[in-house]
């Protein structure tokens, strides 16, 4: 059970989104968000508020009649539920609820309790609001998908429950469940925020650390079978730079391969003053993409890190339009709903994915190539050279599927179209770059999927499967569990696929 009170900390939220949870909204946040929608109530009642007595966007210069005010916002959520594409993945979806949930429960938006209480039924219930891909421009905030959260939540639209897609209204009555009435101002409370682009960078991160542990390990795994030497990732080495990414890269890579009889110690070979070749039979050092993995991955964990402390700071934080401030009792209007933080974040993200996804196409390329190894056959092929292809087909697809992340990581950031009749004249963006960054990562699982059986297929060739260190081993028992060793062609794309999924777990 995950407590939402004061802070909910990455892990937290995680343990909901992946380990699924329950989350119960405590009294404390109850009691908060019942003073803010009461002050709010009270206050409102006199004055010009934005989205309570006035029209939305550049509409705000138009007073809304008293006994429409409630009206409005069930237009506003209807109007706003236009959403396209390809419906967001289930997981997704539950992130962003519970990143609104969280920013709501702060008591800076003022919206009714039962808009808290009915959230916290849909993540423990599993019932998933219809959102699609498209619609977001992130300034003031994900708009377009969250109406389609808004709209579940007063009964309407279309969710998915126990894999199915069904009519809001059935489910909710075969659940015992009650719509929200609007109260104030619930639509644009729901509506104006960073949350589905949050929510959908969580996932992100989540999955990012993922890969690049298995990229770690696959680097490792690699470095062994050529028989590497291990100053490489040593600590005394990484130890001269200052980076803290790289440090810990290194230092995982020692873990994955201390008991390795394969990686080899430079004194025990070259340092031995026995060498009196004009040309070196052994290499001096190896290519870049084996060589310096500390390097490369480590900006890759560096910037994990950092975009997971800025998800967590926007989840704790208020980020709708105005803002309820009861303690000084009054409501300031402004921009936090501008997702510029996380539309930066997710192009960072999606750069360094990008970048893991084309050093592990390089490490493929190298165990491909035996005229760059000098060890395998071409295309670790255990069959017939000529005759039988080894893994020559599945070697396209992690080319083209990098060169598509590569394209693909072109940035969002500073890509705006003003719209909204030139009321958002500058946008983040925000949403389309959490998406195209949840693709990149999907895309980059691939080719690693790919880059893992050639690194199998690498140790059978090489007959070095009791030789690799134990956590190699383990990678190898689990990619063979899928993929039996094999000389003979075959129909690879169920392998890869299945690999793939067993990755991404």
């Amino acid at each position: 059970m995950t407590k939402i009170n004061q802070f909910l900390s990455l892990e937290q939220f995680t343990a909901v989104v992946f380990g699924n949870n329950d989350v119960e909204v405590s009294n404390e946040v109850l009691d908060r968000v019942t003073q803010s929608f009461d002050f709010l109530k009270e206050f409102s009642s006199n004055k010009i508020i934005y989205g309570v007595n006035t029209g939305f966007g550049p509409m705000a210069q138009y007073r809304i009649k008293d006994e429409d005010r409630i009206q409005l916002q069930y237009n506003l959520i209807r109007s706003h539920a236009s959403g396209t594409g390809k419906p967001l993945a289930p997981r997704m979806v539950k992130s962003a609820i519970l990143a609104r949930l969280n920013t709501l429960s702060l008591g800076n938006s003022g919206v009714h309790p039962s808009v808290i209480l009915l959230m916290q039924q849909l993540i423990n219930k599993d019932i998933c609001p219809l959102i699609f891909e498209h619609g977001g421009v992130g300034a003031s905030g994900d708009l377009v998908q969250l109406a389609h959260l808004a709209l579940v939540l007063i009964g309407e639209g279309e969710v998915f429950y126990k894999g199915e897609r069904r009519a809001t209204k059935e489910v909710f009555e075969l659940e015992g469940l009650t719509p929200i009435n609007v109260e104030i101002r619930e639509g644009l409370a729901l509506m104006n925020g960073t949350s589905v682009m949050t929510g959908i960078g969580i996932v992100n991160v989540e999955n990012a650390k993922n890969l690049l542990d298995i990229s770690l390990k696959f680097s490792s795994a690699i470095n062994e079978i050529v028989r590497a030497y291990d100053d490489s990732f040593s600590y005394e080495l990484n130890d001269t730079k200052r980076h803290a990414g790289q440090k810990e890269v290194a230092e995982r890579m020692r873990t994955q391969l201390a008991d390795s009889k394969l990686v080899r110690k430079r004194e025990d070979h070259l340092y031995t003053g026995e060498n009196n070749e004009t040309v070196f039979k052994e290499k001096v050092q190896e290519y870049y993409s084996l060589r310096c993995v500390p390097q490369i991955l480590g900006p890759v964990l560096d910037t994990i890190n950092e975009t997971a402390k800025v998800l967590e700071n926007e989840i704790n934080s208020a980020n709708d339009n105005p803002i309820v401030d009861v303690k000084n009792q009054h409501v300031y209007h402004g921009g936090n709903f501008h997702g510029d933080y996380i539309s930066l974040e997710m192009d960072k993200l999606k750069l360094v994915i990008t970048k893991l996804s084309m050093l592990a196409e390089r490490q493929l390329n190298y165990l491909m190539n035996a005229k760059i190894n000098e060890l395998l056959p071409p295309f670790t092929n255990l069959g017939t050279l000529g005759f039988n292809f080894g893994l020559q087909g599945v070697q396209f697809t992690a080319v083209s599927t990098t060169a598509e992340n590569q394209t693909l990581s072109n940035p969002m950031y500073v890509h705006s179209i003003p719209n909204n009749n030139d009321n958002q004249d500058i946008v983040s963006m925000g949403t389309n770059a959490a998406v195209i960054t949840a693709k990149v990562i999907e895309n980059a699982f691939e080719v690693l999927a790919i880059q893992g059986m050639a690194i199998v297929q690498a140790i059978d060739a090489l007959n070095y499967k009791n030789e690799v260190s134990s956590g190699t081993r383990k990678i190898y028992d689990d990619i063979r569990a899928i993929l039996p060793v094999f000389k003979e062609d075959q129909v690879m794309y169920p392998y890869v696929q299945s690999i793939k999924e067993y990755l991404m777990n």
